[in-house]
């Protein structure tokens, strides 16, 4: 036996669903329970693998994956299963739906095999404050709480993110901004993201503030500079 947390991979495109499979594999922290393509499937394969974090996609052949999130939430509400939703669905009712049923993380497709994996290290630190937790009294004070709340919410990013900035769109740029071969500009980000120019660009400095990014200036032959921004892995 393992002492590794078993992962469900749910998704109805078997290349995706084979890819995601082996960044999961080889992270090297995790062990694979199973891979669904329905919803149905993914269900049963709970009830049969009992695994202890599913990557849930949100478009299935047979149901929505958010109905697969609140039957896992109604048949085990002794058990918690944890869920990070991987999908192409960029519906704010979609987001809100997910993040009410309690997922730990949204990530929107496509993405890097790096940025998958800061989710998963981020969920095996959400995991072992748990364990942590439970190893002590059964009483928390409000610091472990807010310890809980914000371990699996982009490490303490979010927990510190400035008046008007939201976690979701926070995520959703910094995946964006990951995904750029160099540098990009708060315009491209914003275009890739769904938000305005003068939004993203609130969201780049603030990743740049905590060291998540720099600034990477690009020279025309007129007028002033413009600031693109590069991600530091």
């Amino acid at each position: 036996m393992t002492d590794r947390p078993r992962v469900l991979v749910v998704d109805d495109d078997f290349a995706v669903a084979a890819l995601h499979r082996g960044f999961v594999e080889f992270h090297g922290g995790f062990a694979v329970a199973g891979v669904a393509h329905s919803g149905a499937e993914a269900l049963r394969l709970v009830d049969e693998t009992e695994p202890d974090l599913v990557l849930l996609d949100v478009y299935l052949p047979d149901m929505s994956g958010l109905d697969v999130l609140q039957q896992l939430r109604a048949a085990s509400p002794g058990r918690q299963v944890d869920v990070i939703a991987i999908t192409a669905a960029r519906e704010l009712e979609t987001v809100r739906s997910a993040m009410a049923g309690g997922v730990l993380h949204y990530l929107v497709k496509p993405f890097t095999a790096q940025v998958l994996r800061e989710r998963l290290d981020d969920y095996l630190r959400h995991r072992a404050e748990i364990l942590r937790t439970e190893a002590r009294e059964t009483e928390l004070d409000q610091d472990q709480v807010d310890r809980l709340l914000a371990a699996p919410r982009l490490g303490n990013t979010a927990a510190t993110l400035p008046k008007g900035l939201s976690r979701t769109t926070m995520a959703a740029v910094r995946d964006a901004l990951a995904e750029h071969e160099g540098s990009a500009s708060a315009q491209e980000i914003g275009a890739q993201v769904g938000v305005s120019r003068v939004s993203a660009r609130r969201y780049l400095e603030h990743l740049v503030v905590e060291g998540r990014a720099r600034v990477a200036p690009r020279y025309g032959v007129t007028g002033r500079p413009e600031n693109r921004y590069l991600w530091l892995s």
